[in-house]
């Protein structure tokens, strides 16, 4: 599901959001520097690929990556010069090892660093956990009480799945920004969010995900923020939360105020991603942090 899922969702991550209220939320500034930023390479998963917006990088189809994403975005307005390796569908290991798309497989990640890296964006972790899974067995398509609530079911027996996804992926991302590190020892390392894809409650039937689900599928992108935040401080990175800036441009917004799409988008871009007005606020957004 989370490597050569069919058709689009198959190869897509996920992007989700950090919390509105929760004490732990941060935003990141980046320490001063005198030396500007030349060689910048960004590491990721679809959330920062940009799949189906065009246009499309054909010299990795399989990535589903947009010369129009946040990183290029970015890499504009620091005016520094980009290697985006960022590829839907990855997950951690795709770092270091060969990732399989459906166009055939592509390098590890970590191949583009070098000691001439002077900044990487980092955006990854939601296939890790199959958030992609857990919003698509949210959906019902008729409210309460016909059908089942993926909340409830989830977090039977006093136990939370999603949490303990969650919780046990961090040493594996702490890893990975050792390895960035180490690949990249002169490099700004930032670990950029996932956004404010539901309001409180959601927004159903616009968006067939009941409220208290909605608000478990929040809930759960918190946590993973949370992790973002910790080991980026821990590890020598710096993490910029996305979150506030898109609040109230979730996917319950309208079209021209949005910046992610919900199960059904508009236009070309794929479902629960950010489209192309999502991609260049993110981007201007991190730049502003840098």
């Amino acid at each position: 599901m989370r490597r050569l899922l069919p058709a689009l969702l198959a190869a897509l991550s996920i992007t989700w959001t950090t919390t509105w209220t929760t004490p732990w939320t941060t935003t990141a500034t980046a320490e001063p520097t005198a030396e500007p930023i030349t060689e910048y390479v960004a590491l990721g998963d679809s959330a920062a690929a940009g799949p189906l917006i065009p246009v499309q990088d054909e010299t990795a189809p399989g990535c589903l990556r947009s010369s129009r994403n946040w990183p290029s975005v970015l890499a504009s307005a620091i005016g520094a010069r980009l290697t985006d390796v960022t590829c839907s569908g990855a997950v951690t290991d795709d770092l270091a090892g060969s990732q399989s798309t459906l166009s055939g497989p592509q390098p590890p990640q970590l191949d583009a660093l070098g000691e001439s890296t002077d900044l990487v964006t980092l955006t990854i972790g939601g296939n890790d956990i199959e958030l992609v899974r857990v919003a698509l067995s949210c959906v019902n398509v008729f409210p309460e009480p016909v059908g089942e609530s993926c909340r409830d079911r989830l977090t039977t027996g006093g136990r939370d799945e999603v949490a303990e996804r969650i919780d046990a992926y961090a040493p594996e991302f702490a890893d990975a920004l050792d390895r960035i590190s180490a690949r990249a020892p002169n490099a700004r390392i930032v670990v950029v969010g996932y956004g404010t894809y539901l309001k409180p409650g959601g927004c159903y039937p616009d968006e067939p995900i009941w409220a208290r689900d909605a608000d478990y599928i929040q809930a759960g992108i918190h946590r993973l923020n949370a992790v973002f935040a910790t080991e980026s401080a821990r590890h020598g990175a710096r993490f910029v939360d996305i979150a506030p800036p898109s609040v109230g441009h979730d996917v319950c917004a309208e079209r021209g105020v949005k910046w992610f799409e919900g199960l059904t988008p508009v236009g070309p871009v794929a479902p629960l991603h950010p489209n192309k007005l999502g991609m260049d606020e993110i981007g201007r957004f991190v730049a502003t942090r840098l």
